[in-house]
């Protein structure tokens, strides 16, 4: 072990000794490929990281796979991409701040094209060459360590094993853990399900809409993908049914998709009851109700960490266990504009690391995220929205920024992603027709 990260007296500080840092980045999605490019780009105070990855590619979710359910080794394919798929954000918004699209392309993108900018951003930046693909990491664990004069240390135990099933284990002084949250799929609890004798699935094993053709399909969930895949379906000649408790959607539906209030459960009959008495029968359930948070390579508990499905806490600053501050999870946040956030956690990570952005006790630490989690249950938010940033994702980055000395999230990243977010509440066929150009840092305007 060559680095020498040491701990301040009644702190969780860390410094930089004489020895450079070591890094373990788990995932070579954008999260992953964002900590690897900004380790590497500072030479002096670490070592190239060991990028660990479970597929043969770079891009994580965005590296669509046709097949669905688990690779040979029992693995899960973790991709949720389907075939259409094209971006809700434009990539002038989209793109890290640091490392633009091609200007040539439109603003909406297929994923093929996020696919690609993610590959040229690891070439680009020379991370490929410390990727470890089709690489399992088993467990990350904690190791305390007796220094002379500096007192204990932690440094981090990672262990893995490779497609021949060769097993390894490596040392470092910190973990950026940046698997993502978006492959394990969340399934409600509908009471009769039993009785149903149709089709159920998720929609991380959705990839196209020709077999649904013809089809009665009840999508429950109106996110993001859920009214994506509803639409494509209609587009099909599927009769869907799309089940959500949000308010009812005022924009023209296309034929053949109608929405219904939330599914309370499945009769003996097999047909579908939803809230307000009203039923259907269909062939197919299309579940379009999000992801489970899961590090099975994490011990929660020995790190004073709590994963639920819907939550993980407590993380100081949505970033790191208090107990463990150079252990730091990237992009739990939902509701967020993901690159740009993956690129101002990382940095400020980084500064921790460095201790150029002290940190609280952390008992102090600790006593700061219930503070803000018992505020926002007082205002009524759930404990599965508690991680869903949204509006306050704008000065959650500025923060980090600040405190982190990197240059912010320009102001026309906000007003171009709000525009948008606006367009499509109005016109969710329509809206990505539309391609717009940044101007300055703080204007954009819609090219003709």
């Amino acid at each position: 072990m060559s680095s020498e990260l040491e701990t301040g007296d009644n702190s969780d500080v860390y410094s930089v000794g004489m020895s450079k840092l070591r890094v373990a980045v788990v995932g070579a999605g954008a999260a992953g490929l964002c900590a690897a490019r900004h380790i590497l780009a500072r030479p002096a105070l670490y070592d190239p990281p060991v990028v660990y990855e479970l597929t043969e590619n770079v891009g994580g979710t965005w590296c669509y796979e046709e097949r669905v359910g688990c690779y040979g080794n029992g693995h899960p394919i973790p991709s949720s991409m389907y075939k259409n798929l094209r971006t809700n954000l434009p990539k002038e918004v989209m793109m890290f701040p640091d490392f633009p699209f091609d200007e040539q392309l439109p603003s909406f993108l297929p994923h093929q094209e996020v696919q690609r900018y993610l590959e040229r951003y690891s070439q680009s930046h020379q991370v490929t060459p410390h990727i470890q693909f089709s690489t399992v990491v088993d467990e990350v664990k904690p190791i305390t360590l007796e220094t002379e004069g500096a007192g204990p240390k932690t440094v981090w135990e990672v262990k893995s094993s490779d497609k021949e099933g060769s097993q390894k284990m490596e040392r470092f002084d910190s973990v950026f853990v940046c698997s993502g949250h978006y492959s394990d799929p969340c399934l409600p609890d509908i009471p009769g399900m039993e009785h149903f004798k149709g089709t159920v699935m998720h929609s991380h094993s959705y990839r196209v809409p020709e077999p649904y053709s013809g089809q009665s399909v009840v999508v429950l969930g109106a996110g993001a993908s859920g009214l994506d895949i509803s639409m494509e379906l209609a587009g099909a000649n599927a009769q869907v049914i799309l089940s959500h408790g949000k308010p009812p959607f005022t924009f023209p539906l296309p034929p053949g998709l109608r929405q219904a209030p939330p599914l309370t459960r499945v009769n003996e009959d097999g047909t579908f009851s939803f809230m307000d008495g009203s039923g259907t029968r269909a062939q197919v359930l299309l579940l379009c109700t999000g992801y489970n948070y899961t590090f099975p390579y994490l011990r929660g508990p020995a790190l004073g960490l709590e994963v639920r499905r819907e939550l993980v806490s407590p993380l100081y600053r949505f970033l790191l266990p208090p107990a463990f501050p150079s252990l730091f999870i990237i992009g739990v946040c939902k509701l967020i504009l993901p690159f740009p956030h993956f690129h101002c956690q990382v940095q400020f990570a980084l500064r921790v690391l460095e201790g150029a952005a002290p940190l609280p006790s952390g008992p102090q630490m600790e006593e700061e995220v219930r503070e803000h989690m018992e505020a926002q249950r007082s205002l009524g938010v759930p404990s599965k929205h508690l991680l869903r940033l949204q509006k306050e994702q704008w000065g959650y980055c500025q923060d980090l920024a600040r405190d982190g000395g990197f240059a912010p999230i320009p102001a026309v990243t906000r007003s171009l992603y709000e525009e948008v977010w606006r367009c499509r509440n109005v016109h969710p066929q329509d809206y990505r027709k539309a391609n717009y150009r940044l101007v300055s840092d703080t204007q954009w305007v819609l090219k003709d």
